[in-house]
């Protein structure tokens, strides 16, 4: 999955496939996590919010599946 680097200090970088509704979310540490079932609109609040982390760790974080890639 492709990935746009994102300005955030726990996040490198965030990808989506809206076929499969997933976001991809690679983060400082290295790791890259898969969220499962992520609407596109979310996807897209994420990109143009003033902290993705902030807006990540309030939507995304413990909302919805996941798994390490």
């Amino acid at each position: 999955m492709d990935r746009q680097s994102v300005s955030s200090s726990n996040i490198v970088s965030i990808g989506y496939e809206e076929a499969s509704e997933t976001l991809e979310v690679e983060f400082t540490n290295g790791r890259i996590y898969q969220y499962y079932n992520v609407p596109a609109f979310m996807f897209e609040q994420m990109t143009t919010a003033t902290s993705v982390g902030q807006f990540f760790n309030a939507n995304i974080k413990n909302a919805y599946s996941c798994s390490q890639v």
